[in-house]
């Protein structure tokens, strides 16, 4: 194999490994904003709970606070119905105080409804909160690891891009400039195999004085349809 082709393979291997790098260190934002956004779901999750807790808690006083209104309402009444003297009145004070006794009922009933409820909330509440808190713990230990995979694929490149350049400055300029415009272009690779008479680029087959040239080793030669640089494979 021509000397500087081996030398342009090192190199194709060293732009690969920089590429592959390059490409994952782009998906670490991405892995970065989904964990963060995990944390914050979860986060809103033990909130709304949370709120919900609260309202519950506030309707309860509520009706506590109603329940002790009527309360109050039927023994002020029932005290001017002992006072009075006047049967029509008396009744009429008495229809009063039923009606205070019913609504005192019915929010006595929506006050015990509203207790049951506020107890599966508040069981709801502290099993988010547990949930959230593993959820945390896990992200937390996850976004560490991730901050760690960045330096390390950042230090990785950076060897790499040094290694690339000081194979890059042992290989004659105007070579250089084909297999980076090859490598760029390509997507893959600039230099590839010829297998049975096949560029294992493009998948097309060479002339064959194109494979008696790859053969011989002694000059650098391209394929005629794709312009990949070629060397000689299994």
């Amino acid at each position: 194999m021509h000397s500087e082709l081996e030398q342009l393979l090192v190199l194709q291997d060293r732009q690969q490994k920089i590429r592959q790098i390059q490409a994952e260190i782009k998906t670490v934002p991405l892995e970065r904003s989904h964990l963060e956004s995990q944390l914050a779901a979860s986060a809103a999750g033990v909130d709304a709970l949370k709120q919900k807790t609260r309202h519950l808690e506030v309707e309860r006083k509520k009706l506590e606070l109603d329940v002790g209104t009527r309360t109050e309402s039927i023994a002020r009444l029932k005290t001017q119905q002992y006072q009075t003297r006047k049967n029509d009145e008396f009744q009429a004070i008495g229809h009063e105080i039923e009606r205070y006794e019913n609504e005192v009922r019915k929010l006595e009933d929506q006050e015990l409804e509203l207790m049951i409820e506020a107890d599966k909330m508040k069981a709801e509440f502290e099993a988010a909160e547990n949930t959230a808190r593993a959820t945390k713990e896990t992200i937390s230990r996850q976004l560490i690891d991730l901050e760690s995979k960045s330096k390390a694929l950042e230090t990785q490149q950076r060897e790499l891009e040094n290694e690339r350049e000081a194979l890059a400055s042992k290989i004659d300029a105007d070579l250089l400039d084909q297999f980076e415009r090859l490598f760029n272009s390509k997507g893959d690779a600039a230099i590839v195999a010829v297998e049975h008479g096949v560029c294992t680029g493009c998948h097309m087959k060479v002339t064959t004085a194109t494979a008696a040239g790859v053969k011989a080793g002694k000059e650098i030669v391209s394929c005629e349809q794709c312009g990949r640089i070629l060397y000689l494979g299994a």
